[in-house]
């Protein structure tokens, strides 16, 4: 402070000094909480604009005068053991990412990122997190991508994700989890937007396989280096992402798992299939029959240890716990039977079962459903348009037409046109861009009809002049062109000329 007061005063003389009346109002102000201070960057940290990075400095704790202007806050590289509420000094209301990689933070307290609150970027890699607690992550509402590669993070608590309402890319790669986070996915303390999951270098052994085959429509979730036991479903799952196109599978596929020449548990072979290249199929029935629907390309009967799944519009069923007696179940021999169909069981079925080959995309492991009318089923795979859609495009048409009809008419009967007799009887002048149809110029001028040729012409308004005896103005000049022109019908040669009707009277 002595230093900005010496500087605003401004001591000149050696005996004495004097004040700059305009330096000590300025100084007043300030001292009174009046002007804002200007916040200045930490000699550890270098400051870009909005950039603030205080990488690499071994810091255990932030610096007190932290500018709290910046979007971007890198503090990687560091000594942080753990983030407490008071963390930082002051609020970072424009904060949208912040980086805490490369540190040993093993420990984050509630509400430690309401400071935060507008972060969409947050990156906690490389720390030594083991557990996620419930609502760690409270106040980061507008996040959208989540780091925690490279932890150790063995478990996850119920609602640790559960504020994360816009998360959309959530990195826990390089841990050691070793069941999967089926919880991320419940609609209750899951983030319902997340469509990226990267689970690669964990501990997983096993993995919910009907709930990975409702969960592939989400987005991708990346299995691949995990120690994952081949048996048929899990086969079956692998194939069917393949299929599938699931790009989690396809850019990782030599990291999985159960590849060619892997140890298989279970009968998974090939003769329960068939290598005919598959056919889309349709099934057909009237609501309230009953509808068995077989899983394409599967031999019956199904070997032991054999899973079949079926995806349907609605849920995922598998042969191995479907109830017999419920509307929809999966026989033991692979077939989908639906007891007492309805209107709601049309639409597109899937039979994922372990086939010993990765099947073409062009093929289909499909079959459609349709319950009732054929013309009428809401679920034939083409979004049908609405009535209000119906209307709104036949209305359209229909106002186009009026209006087109109405101006035609305007155009026909309201446009002005005054003509008076030119030699021979015949009408020589029209009114403002009247329509004339007739032969050629020169046919008019000697009044003869050598040819039922029709010319258009548009002609601009001139004042008619009052003695009609005079010599008479062309309407317009026409240059010499072809007579290929507009609207001809007539049988003129090809490349005949017209000349100025003046030379050929």
């Amino acid at each position: 402070m002595e230093v900005i007061v010496s500087q605003l005063l401004g001591k000149t003389n050696v005996g004495g000094s004097h004040c700059n009346p305009a330096a000590a109002a300025m100084l007043l102000l300030l001292c009174l909480g009046l002007l804002p201070i200007v916040a200045t960057c930490p000699t550890c940290c270098l400051c870009a604009s909005d950039i603030i990075s205080c990488s690499g400095r071994n810091l255990s704790m932030l610096p007190f005068d932290l500018p709290s202007y910046a979007t971007r806050l890198d503090l990687s590289h560091n000594a942080l053991r753990a983030l407490h509420v008071d963390w930082i000094s002051q609020p970072f209301d424009r904060l949208s990412t912040l980086v805490l990689s490369k540190n040993s933070i093993s420990q984050i307290e509630v509400a430690a990122f309401t400071v935060t609150p507008h972060v969409l970027h947050l990156d906690l890699s490389s720390n030594q997190l083991t557990v996620l607690n419930s609502s760690i992550f409270t106040g980061l509402k507008e996040l959208k991508e989540l780091l925690l590669i490279g932890n150790q993070i063995a478990h996850i608590k119920p609602g640790a994700f559960g504020d994360l309402n816009s998360l959309q890319r959530l990195y826990l790669s390089a841990n050691r989890l070793t069941t999967f986070p089926l919880e991320l996915y419940e609609e209750s303390s899951g983030p319902p937007n997340l469509t990226f999951l990267d689970l690669s270098y964990n501990r997983l052994s096993k993995v919910p396989i009907q709930s990975l085959l409702s969960l592939t429509h989400r987005g991708g979730i990346y299995l691949q280096q995990n120690p994952l036991v081949c048996d048929c479903a899990l086969v079956a799952l692998l194939e069917y992402w393949v299929w599938k196109q699931h790009s989690p599978m396809l850019d990782f596929r030599g990291e999985y798992p159960c590849g060619d020449g892997a140890k298989l548990e279970g009968n998974c072979t090939r003769q329960e299939v068939s290598d005919i290249p598959l056919m889309a199929q349709t099934y057909q029935a009237e609501p309230g029959e009953w509808l068995r629907v077989a899983c394409p390309g599967l031999t019956i009967p199904v070997q032991e240890g054999q899973v079949v799944f079926w995806v349907t519009p609605r849920m995922v069923l598998n042969s191995s716990t479907s109830d017999q007696s419920a509307h929809l179940s999966v026989l033991p021999n692979g077939t989908l039977e639906i007891q007492g169909t309805l209107i709601e069981d049309s639409g597109t079925y899937e039979c994922v079962v372990t086939r010993g080959r990765y099947y073409d995309p062009r093929e289909s492991l499909e079959v459609r459903v349709i319950i009732g009318n054929l013309s009428a089923s809401s679920t034939t795979g083409v979004a049908h348009r609405s009535t209000s859609e119906h209307f709104n495009t036949a209305f359209t048409t229909l106002a186009s037409c009026v209006i087109s009809i109405i101006l035609v008419l305007l155009y026909l009967y309201l446009t002005p046109c005054r003509c008076q007799e030119g030699r021979g009887g015949g009408t020589s002048g029209c009114g403002a861009r009247a329509l004339i149809l007739c032969s050629d110029p020169r046919e008019v001028e000697s009044g003869q009809r050598r040819s039922n040729g029709k010319r258009v012409a548009f002609l601009e308004p001139h004042v008619e002049d009052s003695d009609m005896s005079g010599p008479k103005t062309p309407a317009m000049n026409l240059e010499p062109h072809s007579t290929e022109g507009i609207l001809k019908n007539g049988s003129r040669t090809v490349g005949q000329t017209l000349t100025d009707p003046a030379q050929m009277a």
